[in-house]
C-alpha cells in the first residue's frame, strides 16, 4: 500500500514575530554583499594596477637616467600603445627593442627621433625629453572614471538592497508615496 503524496502547504497568514518570512526574493546576506564586494574589488584593483603602472614608468625612467645613452632612432611602426624603433649605439650595434619605445605618442613610421636608453640594457628606451609625467594624466583619468562608475553603482546597489529589505519586512515601498 502506498502512502498519499504530501502537498506543500501555502499560507497567506502573516508570520508571527518569531518566524522569518521565506520568499524567493529573500536574498542570503552573502549574496547581498557579493555585488557590493565585487564592485569594490574591481574598482580597487584597477586603481592599484594604474598606480603600479605609473610607479613602474618612474622606475624605468630612473634606470635610464642612472646610465643614459643617447641616439637617433628611426620609427619602424607607430601605434598609440606601441611604436617600434631601430637605433645604433656608439659601439655599432643596432637595437630594435621588442617592447618598443616608452612614451610613443604622436610618432609616425619613418620619422627620425632622438631617444634615451639604459646603456646596460639598450632595450629599455624612451623618446628623448619624455618621462613618466606624460603618464600621470592618463592614470588619473582611469582612476577617476573607474570611481565615477563604481560610486553610483554602489549607491544603486544600496538603494536596491534597502528597497528589497523594506519589501520583505512589509514596510511601505517608495512607489506607494508617489
Amino acid at each position: 500500500m502506498t502512502e498519499p503524496a504530501l502537498e506543500p502547504v501555502v499560507s497567506n497568514e502573516t508570520p508571527t514575530s518569531d518566524e522569518t518570512p521565506v520568499s524567493k526574493e529573500t536574498p542570503v546576506p552573502q549574496q547581498r554583499n557579493r555585488v557590493r564586494l565585487s564592485i569594490y574589488i574591481a574598482a580597487i584593483t584597477i586603481t592599484v594596477l594604474s598606480i603600479l603602472l605609473l610607479l613602474a614608468a618612474w622606475r624605468d625612467d630612473a634606470k635610464i637616467e642612472s646610465d643614459m645613452g643617447k641616439a637617433t632612432a628611426e620609427v619602424l611602426s607607430a601605434g598609440k600603445l606601441r611604436s617600434a624603433v631601430s637605433f645604433v649605439t656608439p659601439d655599432g650595434v643596432t637595437h630594435n627593442p621588442e617592447l618598443g619605445v616608452l612614451y610613443p605618442t604622436n610618432l609616425t613610421a619613418g620619422q627620425r627621433i632622438d631617444v634615451e636608453y639604459f646603456r646596460a640594457d639598450p632595450d629599455l628606451v624612451r623618446v628623448a625629453g619624455r618621462d613618466a609625467r606624460v603618464a600621470i594624466l592618463p592614470t588619473a583619468s582611469v582612476i577617476v572614471v573607474v570611481w565615477a562608475i563604481a560610486i553610483p553603482a554602489l549607491y544603486l546597489e544600496r538603494r536596491m538592497r534597502h528597497r528589497r529589505e523594506r519589501r520583505i519586512a512589509g514596510g511601505p515601498s517608495p512607489e506607494s508615496f508617489a
